[in-house]
């Protein structure tokens, strides 16, 4: 189905034959369409790094009071773009009382105050409001969600942590290297019962394992993107999170333009597409006409099968899955849900920005028809991704059909996606077209016993599933036709709910604050030498569900000290603790950590008050996943002074930690370190502030030192100051008071 070239390629046309540049050609970079948008947007035309300033903002209400507090700390005093305070993460206020809605009235005063947009819960998820409400093709969008992606408007969607959205509300641009780009060439037509999914996760599964788009941006094109209704292209694009890309963009057609029409703002249609010829740094060929119906299993979206392959080894792959997870979720089976060699579901569930989408409930729906699926106990939740979906399918009958048909129809909410709704009974694995899979994102708590997890597949196929009693089935063996009542977009559904204040700050407007928005805690600058005791070693990926889980944790996240005893707390529930002990470390102790700081102040000649103890996790492949900027501070909180990988997966987690005064250390992947080893930094700080990227470390074991070197590359002035000061926040701060202006 997917053809790769994984090198630069020059297209003189759509259809081109790829070809290996000429060295006169490399300039031909500059006509691709991302490059071309993210040019329009560069502040510093310089040709270097490229400083950004986005059209609009978004952040949803588990991360948008943090970046708000920060920001008045800063001295915020008004949005400088339309901003959008969204709230469909913690909806359902189930978690700690009044907690949630404090968040959410905090808000809107401030949207009230320094003008921004705010959408209560239940209008949808943040990604469908944006695409209905916000984007315009040629825009630079950045949101604090990792799904942020607006590709098939023809604009440019980046998710980021919300220490990058701190910046932009101080007028402080996001800067990056100018991107690699990877040509997506579509053809051909996706086969009977194929949905937009099953070419997510075949993409997801092309790519993902090899780092072969890490970091860079999609670029769509080829004749096969009119076969693509927008719902479809709305679900690819966001499952190319899932593939480790920065973004996406894809070139606009007239299905594109009807969007915008039918939506009400044609005016912010623009014809989109390469400038020929354009030079790649890959290519990928994808032919929908070989699409399969497709499912993930745990742990993760590339972790994909057709579902005739997992049918024909059903035993097989389900014991890869259940060794996967022997180490977290001890005695953890899912052979109990096989019988006569097939896989049976107790729970399904389509919802979010990519499966809650008028197209694929309406195709649940002609699939299911008038017969009764629901009393095999089996269950079908449908979660439409915004209020003018759900009153649609209400219009034509949609919802009722399903009802009739057994499935049960909620409102809009992204709870299943993360571990707040739909969690699956211990030993179960339950079906879902959402965007993720990780290990307890669904809600389980191995910790105490609970284990459970999920499998990505097409609405198609679990409602094909669903109506086989849920016998695993894929789409593709129903006789079925796939009708869609036209759809209708009612923006008064809107109007009448959102708060709308862009251009309108009310300075005077009182800021509500509940007793679990709490202030962030003081972070001291980096010191001139610094002592770190490893907290915990983490081989394989590491990823930011693991560091801190989504569910329950999400509702703590306006109280930074209490979300941080969420820390690891599935993957390593010592960890707290371990890190907490360091974080107390008393120079009179008698322990190892003490003799190791005594013998460094004594041998090297340095001054007590010069060195500094904090922890730090050593890891493979660390930050895979989601934006939330939370699985490093919450380290910074609990005494963590870096993070030590051989690689970071996400450039968003690397600026994450460095927006929290995180070293991002990288080290040496035959270098083995332990649990409470000691490594000593010596003049850290200078290597910091000279951007020096190699450091000569020293490790403590058996009463001596051992020499290693680690690695600090690539960072930028802004990154070093950034660091210097202890975080993001003391450095804008100090900056207000001297004057200073970044560069």
């Amino acid at each position: 189905m997917i053809t790769n070239w994984n090198t630069p390629v020059l297209l003189s046309a759509e259809d081109a034959v790829p070809r290996a540049p000429r060295a006169e050609e490399r300039t031909l970079r500059e006509n691709s369409m991302a490059v071309q948008i993210l040019r329009r947007h560069d502040t510093a035309h310089c040709g270097g790094q490229l400083a950004l300033f986005a059209d609009k903002l978004a952040s949803t209400e588990n991360v948008y009071v943090n970046v708000l507090q920060s920001a008045c700390a800063s001295g915020f005093r008004e949005f400088p773009v339309p901003t959008v305070l969204f709230n469909d993460h913690n909806s359902l206020c189930s978690v700690g009382g009044t907690i949630c809605e404090d968040d959410h009235m905090y808000g809107l005063s401030c949207a009230k105050r320094y003008g921004g947009i705010f959408v209560p819960q239940f209008c949808g998820v943040i990604h469908q409001f944006m695409r209905e409400q916000m984007v315009a093709s040629g825009d630079f969008i950045l949101a604090t969600d990792s799904h942020t992606r607006y590709g098939a408007l023809g604009a440019v969607g980046i998710g980021e942590g919300g220490g990058q959205m701190l910046k932009q509300l101080l007028r402080q641009p996001y800067c990056m290297e100018p991107p690699k780009v990877t040509a997506v060439r579509l053809k051909g037509v996706p086969p009977h019962g194929v949905g937009p999914h099953d070419i997510a996760l075949a993409l997801i599964k092309a790519v993902y394992p090899d780092g072969l788009v890490k970091n860079r941006f999609l670029e769509f094109i080829g004749e096969g993107i009119s076969a693509l209704s927008m719902d479809k292209r709305f679900n690819i694009d966001a499952m190319c999170t899932e593939t480790s890309a920065i973004s996406t963009i894809w070139k606009t057609d007239e299905k594109t333009a009807a969007f915008f029409q039918a939506h009400g703002r044609g005016e912010d249609y623009a014809r989109m597409e390469p400038r020929y010829p354009v030079l790649y740094d890959g290519l990928l060929e994808v032919d929908l006409g070989q699409a399969r119906p497709m499912i993930a299993l745990p742990f993760h979206p590339s972790n994909a099968y057709t579902i005739e392959e997992f049918n024909a080894n059903t035993e097989d792959i389900l014991a890869s899955v259940e060794e996967h997870a022997r180490e977290t979720m001890p005695g953890f089976s899912l052979r109990d849900r096989v019988w006569d060699r097939r896989f049976h579901m107790r729970q399904g569930a389509v919802a979010g920005c990519a499966g809650g989408l008028y197209e694929n409930l309406c195709a649940v729906s002609s699939i299911l028809g008038k017969q009764d699926s629901g009393s095999s106990g089996c269950r079908l939740h449908l979660y439409p991704a915004s209020l003018p979906i759900l009153a649609r399918m209400e219009e034509t009958g949609v919802t009722r059909a399903l009802t009739q048909a057994g499935a049960t129809v909620f409102q809009s909410y992204c709870g299943p996606c993360f571990g707040t709704q739909d969690i699956p009974c211990s030993n179960d694995m339950a079906l879902r077209h959402i965007t993720r899979n990780f290990p307890n994102r669904e809600g389980s708590r191995p910790g105490e016993g609970q284990s459970a997890c999920v499998a990505l597949m097409d609405a198609r196929s679990i409602a094909a599933t669903f109506l086989n009693g849920g016998e695993l089935t894929g789409a593709d063996s129903l006789d079925y036709v796939e009708s869609r009542q036209d759809y209708r977009f009612d923006g008064e559904l809107y109007a009448r709910r959102v708060y709308n204040g862009w251009g309108r700050p009310q300075s005077g407007a009182e800021i509500f604050r509940g007793p679990n928005i709490v202030d962030w805690p003081v972070f001291d600058p980096l010191p001139p030498h610094l002592l770190l005791q490893v907290s915990g070693v983490y081989p394989g990926i590491l990823t930011t569900d693991a560091l801190l889980p989504s569910g329950e944790a999400s509702a703590y996240r306006s109280n930074p000290e209490r979300l941080a005893e969420y820390t690891l707390v599935n993957a390593d529930p010592a960890y707290r603790e371990r890190a907490k002990a360091i974080r107390s470390f008393q120079p009179d102790a008698r322990n190892t950590l003490a003799a190791a700081f005594h013998n460094a102040l004594e041998k090297f000649s340095l001054e007590r008050e010069q060195l500094e103890v904090r922890s730090v996790i050593v890891g493979d492949a660390v930050g895979d996943g989601s934006a939330r900027e939370q699985a490093a501070s919450n380290q910074r909180i609990l005494g963590g002074g870096a993070n030590l990988a051989v690689e970071y997966c996400t450039s968003r987690y690397r600026s994450n930690l460095i927006s929290w005064g995180l070293l991002p250390l990288l080290r040496l992947p035959e270098d083995v370190y332990r649990l409470n080893d000691i490594l000593l930094l010596p003049n850290v700080r200078n290597h910091v502030r000279h951007g020096e990227e190699v450091l000569q470390a020293l490790l403590w074991r058996g009463g001596a030192w051992e020499a290693r070197l680690l690695r600090l590359p690539v960072l930028q002035e802004t990154e070093r100051e950034i660091l210097l000061a202890g975080c993001m926040m003391n450095y804008y701060r100090d900056s207000l008071k001297s004057g200073k202006k970044e560069s």
